[in-house]
């Protein structure tokens, strides 16, 4: 079968669908990947072929950042939000029709077509003009519910959770109807989440069960097409591990910190707070750059900036891990049983930082609110010893990455089989 896969977004979004491409094609698919053009090498990297989709990603990171920043200082000026989020989808929207012709020649007698969070609209679409079975792979909760974030009542999550749809389906409503327009299709008269789950998708959740209790039964009306297959990765082992597991067995186990994708404003405060928070705890930091640029920061004996690392490799050896949130890094340090801190930038954020709360393994609060102090206060909370018991009970509770990546390509094959037949 012929599976067309198409991701847009940082590394951490990418990768879940590389990891099931890949699976596909080790099981004699063919497999080809539309991803930003800054991930093609990605892709390739792991033997699949990729073709550019969209812009960078570095001017989108830049601009959601911001955008986050704005709406929790401006939350109740609703018209300045709406317009502060179209302007920071203005790249991405600019490169949308580019975007559909790729993905409309990609799905030439494709057998299904498989789109993360970002741009499902237009995949959408193109699925709808090519009369292609569409699947969708979510790694966090974003379909309506009433579970992501306790102890908010249900009903105003759900609420929250479709005004949320409403904003961003009118935000991009112009430049979709254009390319329903263009693809001989009607214009939309609802957001894509509602449009996606009449037409029967299969909406993969690539996270596990365990980090949102009762979401399972809130959904069980749906039967088998929102199943959960835990969190896709690659967990690929990179040139540094080698050096800087040495550098860990060295001395006391470090706390780990890293930003992911999304560039920290300013990288010599950040290093120094984390520093001077872990001289007075007695720790020693192990900074993941990420994608922000480290190179000119203060230096400390007790602090090691590095590069790309494999979690699942250096995590387990730390006592701890600070993190933005991000779902793979989160399920990573889940994984890895050890107390986690989460610091959020953006949405989705917050999501994973409320369910290592509820999980009680760990703590979060908002990075642009983190401060020496407060880093001391929740550094000292997660190292308490039943923190660490409780990270490590979890840990047995978390699918395997490979368990999660075998599921995730049975349901596919599944799906496009039946579709196909039917």
């Amino acid at each position: 079968m012929k599976f067309v896969l198409a991701f847009y977004g940082t590394r951490g979004d990418v990768e879940p669908g590389i990891a099931v491409g890949r699976e596909l094609m080790c099981r004699g698919h063919d497999v080809l990947m539309a991803v930003p053009p800054d991930l093609i090498g990605s892709v390739e990297s792991v033997g699949l072929a990729a073709v550019a989709y969209g812009p960078d990603t570095q001017a989108w990171l830049e601009n959601t950042r911001d955008f986050w920043a704005f709406l929790f200082r401006n939350f109740w000026r609703v018209r300045d939000v709406a317009a502060f989020l179209r302007e920071s989808r203005e790249p991405g929207t600019r490169a949308w029709a580019q975007m559909s012709t790729s993905l409309v020649s990609m799905t030439q007698g494709a057998d299904a077509l498989l789109t993360g969070v970002s741009y499902q609209e237009l995949a959408l679409s193109v699925a709808e003009h090519r009369g292609v079975p569409l699947a969708t792979l979510l790694w966090f909760p974003i379909r309506v519910n009433g579970q992501i974030l306790p102890p908010v009542p249900a009903p105003v999550i759900r609420s929250a959770m479709k005004a949320y749809e409403w904003v961003v389906w009118r935000g991009v409503k112009k430049v979709d109807d254009a390319q329903r327009r263009e693809l001989g299709l009607p214009n939309a008269t609802r957001p894509a989440p509602h449009r996606i789950t009449e037409r029967g998708a299969l909406e993969i959740q690539a996270y596990d069960q365990a980090c949102f209790p009762g979401l399972a039964d809130e959904w069980a009306s749906w039967g088998g097409r929102r199943p959960f297959v835990g969190t896709l990765t690659l967990e690929s082992p990179t040139d540094a591990d080698a050096e800087v597991q040495a550098w860990i067995e060295a001395g006391t186990p470090p706390i780990f910190f890293g930003f992911g994708s999304i560039p920290v404003e300013s990288p010599a405060d950040t290093v120094a707070m984390i520093a001077a928070a872990c001289a007075v705890l007695g720790e020693r930091a192990l900074i993941g750059a990420g994608w922000t640029d480290f190179r000119d920061v203060p230096q400390f004996d007790h602090v090691k900036i590095v590069g790309a690392v494999n979690y699942a490799t250096i995590f387990p050896v730390c006592g701890a891990v600070v993190h933005h949130g991000g779902a793979g890094t989160t399920a990573a340090s889940l994984r890895a049983g050890v107390p986690t801190l989460i610091l959020w930038m953006a949405d989705v954020q917050v999501v994973w930082g409320a369910a290592v709360k509820r999980l009680r393994v760990g703590t979060a609060r908002r990075f642009s609110s983190a401060t020496e102090k407060t880093m001391i206060a929740d550094l000292r909370t997660i190292l308490a010893p039943h923190y660490l018991v409780r990270a490590r009970e979890v840990a047995k509770e978390m699918t395997r990455p490979a368990d999660s990546i075998a599921a995730a390509a049975d349901r596919l094959e599944e799906f496009a089989h039946r579709e196909h037949i039917g």
